[in-house]
């Protein structure tokens, strides 16, 4: 059904909540998590894994070794090296030379060949460290993290920016959601689905199928999973290509090219000095070292004919070998194996060989802050609640009721994190971004509960967070009354910017015009000493200003003015204990 896009088939089974109920998952809790359920599902509908194509044996690595020109010219020099030695110096002499080369070219196979088969046996490994992405999944209401190889049918999969489609699935609901299906339909347009509810999938105009192998360009959603493994288009895909290219590095090429050419050269200089020299020995120009001639003609015996060009012979297969470079492609492909093994005892993820030679080249590395030199870890270590700071941050007495309400609203909704009890009962777990499980955690701490405050209100429309425009938004309906509350998160300055008034310590709405610069300064203090700053605001809608068609409602743009300050925090990012180590030796030698 959802490979041949069969919407029809989909309402047959009821639409997205029947086929939910048809794999026994919960739209909002997914299905309860155990072994044997997951063992059910695994036996009834396949594994997210597909069948990988076997790489190329050590013998497949051998003959191609053999492949190579300068090898070839070696193996021929090595032979004819043999064979003259043998009729010159007898079989207890004559092998030595021939020997040795042929000795030095199986050396040079073997261990060529050993490298790449290693190499490739590693790439492969890679690969599959790269393939097994780790993502979120809701089971039994709580948001696990898997990998995406224990993906089954009937999970619910949260999606976000920059998610890769773990599955075929369809679409549970989404908000501005855009997913690029360039990997499988080879189009760079992005389908879009503003605001997509399950509720409403016969009326939308899209079919809410998701192919996996997709990304995920902008937006947020949910999708509930129906094939995996080989049962997808990107399974089969996968299962009918091998990504071992054994592909050489840029240096790789230019001297395996440069050891062509010299041996192409080498060759061409003996076949030169062949010619020469059987020329001067038939014509009487060769003479021994006592100064009589090699060769006269029907005088000298065919006997000491066959000795004189035999040795003529191995004049020019002597300047084959010593003109040859075969040692010098492996000295590289050892050299960059070797570079491999080290970074990665260093824990460096090397997926291309050719990387270890850029990084040879390399003066400057830009690093990903958040990601790379910190713990990605979070927590809001300074708060202001109208222009008092709340110390310390979690202490929620200090706050009237409504601000807390209105601002456990604003965390709890305006969020695609999620906040749930651990496993073993003995606390609270939170997922979602780095940032959002720190305010998430701040939330709870100021007395926030999450699921009661996520049921007193409807979504009605949510513009999610993206880079770009550093806030995200959400519309929120009561479910007792018809108030309609906007609320916005994000960068402190941008948000800022379009507040008009905020809220005291005790609730009241003061003017925020002459206050604007105190904000200001704390913003910039905190920035200061490397603190992430985020403000929470928020502003009332007229119900009736709210579009009532889907449509509409989809294209509603989020009102983004005269907004009431909440609050602004300050989230400290845990830097690695290696960077302290470094800033501290750095500092030092300064």
């Amino acid at each position: 059904m959802t490979r041949d896009q069969n919407f029809s088939a989909l309402q047959q089974y009821g639409g997205v909540k029947g086929l939910s109920d048809l794999l026994e998952t919960n739209l909002d809790k997914g299905f309860v998590e155990d072994n044997d359920e997951l063992s059910k599902r695994r036996n009834a509908f396949g594994s997210n894994t597909y069948p990988k194509q076997k790489g190329r044996s050590f013998l497949r690595f051998l003959w191609e070794a053999w492949q190579d020109l300068t090898l070839i010219i070696l193996v021929i020099a090595a032979l004819a090296s043999l064979a003259l030695g043998i009729k010159t110096e007898g079989l207890k002499e004559g092998w030595y030379d021939g020997g040795s080369i042929s000795f030095a070219v199986l050396l040079v196979i073997f261990v060529t060949a050993t490298s790449d088969y290693r190499q490739s046996l590693q790439f492969q490994n890679l690969n599959e460290e790269k393939r097994n992405i780790h993502l979120e999944v809701i089971r039994g209401g709580r948001r696990d993290k898997v990998s995406i190889y224990d993906v089954v049918v009937g999970d619910v999969v949260p999606l976000k920016i920059g998610d890769q489609v773990p599955a075929d699935g369809i679409l549970i609901t989404g908000h501005s959601l855009a997913i690029d299906e360039s990997s499988m339909t080879g189009e760079s347009k992005i389908v879009s689905w503003l605001d997509f509810f399950s509720d409403f999938v016969h009326k939308d105009k899209k079919t809410p199928f998701l192919m996996s192998g997709c990304k995920v360009a902008d937006g947020a959603g949910t999708m509930l999973v129906t094939g995996v493994g080989i049962n997808t288009e990107w399974g089969l895909l996968m299962a009918s290509i091998s990504e071992d290219t054994g592909e050489e590095t840029p240096l790789q090429v230019r001297l395996n090219g440069v050891a062509t050419f010299i041996g192409i050269v080498g060759l061409a200089v003996a076949l030169s000095v062949l010619t020469i020299l059987l020329a001067r020995f038939f014509t009487g120009n060769s003479r021994n070292p006592d100064g009589t001639v090699q060769f006269f003609r029907r005088k000298t015996s065919i006997g000491e004919t066959v000795d004189g060009v035999i040795k003529i012979i191995t004049a020019a297969v002597t300047i084959v070998v010593v003109a040859v470079p075969e040692g010098l492609p492996l000295a590289v492909t050892l050299t960059l194996a070797y570079s491999m093994k080290k970074m990665m005892a260093d824990k460096a993820l090397v997926r291309r060989l050719s990387a270890c030679e850029t990084m040879g080249s390399a003066t400057t590395i830009c690093s990903d802050k958040t990601g790379t030199l910190t713990l990605n870890q979070m927590t809001v270590v300074e708060a202001y609640v109208g222009r008092k700071k709340i110390d310390p941050p979690e202490d929620g007495s200090q706050l009237h009721a409504m601000v807390s309400s209105l601002l456990d609203e604003g965390i709890a909704q305006n969020t695609t994190g999620s906040v749930f009890s651990s496993k073993d009962g003995g606390g609270i777990e939170v997922s979602g971004s780095p940032t959002e499980k720190a305010i998430l955690y701040w939330g709870v701490q100021l007395g926030m509960k999450f699921d009661v405050v996520r049921s007193e209100s409807i979504i009605l429309h949510a513009s999610p967070f993206n880079s770009t425009k550093k806030r995200g938004g959400v519309a929120l309906r009561g479910r007792s009354n018809l108030k309609v509350h906007i609320h916005w998160k994000g960068a402190a300055e941008i948000i800022l910017a379009s507040c008009t008034g905020y809220l005291d310590t005790n609730g009241c709405l003061q003017s925020i015009d002459e206050d604007k610069v105190f904000f200001k300064e704390a913003i910039e203090n905190m920035a200061a000493r490397s603190l992430r700053c985020v403000a929470i605001a928020y502003r009332t809608c007229e119900i009736d200003k709210v579009p009532t068609e889907e449509d509409q409602l989809a294209q509603w743009a989020l009102p983004e003015d005269d907004l009431v300050l909440l609050t602004i925090v300050g989230i400290k990012v845990y830097i690695l204990i290696q960077i302290h180590y470094f800033h501290t030796v750095f500092s030092t030698i300064v």
